[in-house]
């Protein structure tokens, strides 16, 4: 029976009374999955302790530690002070998410661009991968990345929307790129052609949960238990069976994150 990991959750974001279950049965959901084990992502400070309370309670769930872009605008350096403290904890596998978005938060360019440096150095203060949001700021990611020598830590850019030249800059630079189920949704066919060009040995499937539900339960409250949907949607658009999708992927993600 096939193992799988989601790469990429929010476990303290869940809305679990409009789910209408706890935490622990969304972990036994996921089990039931067969997702084996998950990484709950941090976006800023003030849930950050939270974050890392969830992966030092259960041992099928990893953790970690950074600001995402969209939430810099009010960041101290005592937030900061927090994110360095918590890189330090074993169960923190990853340093962000982090990186650039000028979708939403164009007016913190400096501030945005300013952090992820930051990001980018204590990942390699602390020998532990990136995990990079970028969205409508493609070629500054890329040149921050360059510049800032993250190929020497490597990363995953997540939840990836972007084109496959970008994607292909991004795996010259040693990165994975992690597909979410966006992939599953009819209207993403240029995503669906990235999904097919990316390597198989560099790809990672994530929910992004409680975020993007795949297909078929789009529009509802994402959760671990649903990774299951991105796979499925991989091995068809690469011709392939689930079971390599899970198992390659499942390998890809123990070798980034080192658990």
């Amino acid at each position: 029976m096939f193992k799988i990991i989601d790469s990429h959750c929010h476990l303290h974001s869940l809305p679990l009374d409009k789910l209408g279950m706890d935490l622990d049965q969304v972990l036994n959901e996921a089990e039931d999955h067969h997702v084996e084990s998950m990484l709950t992502v941090s976006i800023d400070a003030k849930t950050l302790p939270r974050v890392i309370e969830i992966a030092e309670k259960y041992s099928q769930v990893y953790a970690s530690s950074g600001i995402h872009p969209c939430d810099v605008h009010d960041i101290s350096e005592n937030d900061w002070a927090l994110v360095k403290r918590h890189a330090e904890n074993p169960k923190v596998v990853a340093i962000g998410e982090t990186g650039l978005d000028y979708y939403h938060s164009v007016e913190y360019v400096k501030t945005q661009q300013a952090l992820f440096k930051r990001h980018i150095h204590l990942a390699k203060e602390v020998s532990k991968p990136l995990i990079i949001h970028t969205r409508s700021a493609k070629e500054d990611t890329i040149k921050v990345l360059k510049n800032e020598g993250a190929r020497d830590i490597g990363g995953v850019l997540h939840c990836f929307t972007e084109s496959k030249e970008m994607a292909k800059q991004a795996l010259d630079l040693g990165f994975y790129i992690s597909f979410s189920g966006i992939i599953t949704f009819k209207n993403a066919l240029e995503l669906k052609d990235v999904v097919k060009f990316v390597p198989m040995d560099r790809l990672l499937i994530e929910t992004d949960a409680p975020y993007l539900a795949p297909m078929p339960h789009r529009g509802k409250i994402n959760r671990p238990a649903w990774v299951y949907h991105v796979a499925q949607e991989v091995a068809q658009l690469r011709g392939i069976h689930v079971d390599e999708v899970a198992a390659t992927t499942y390998n890809n993600t123990k070798k980034l994150f080192s658990f």
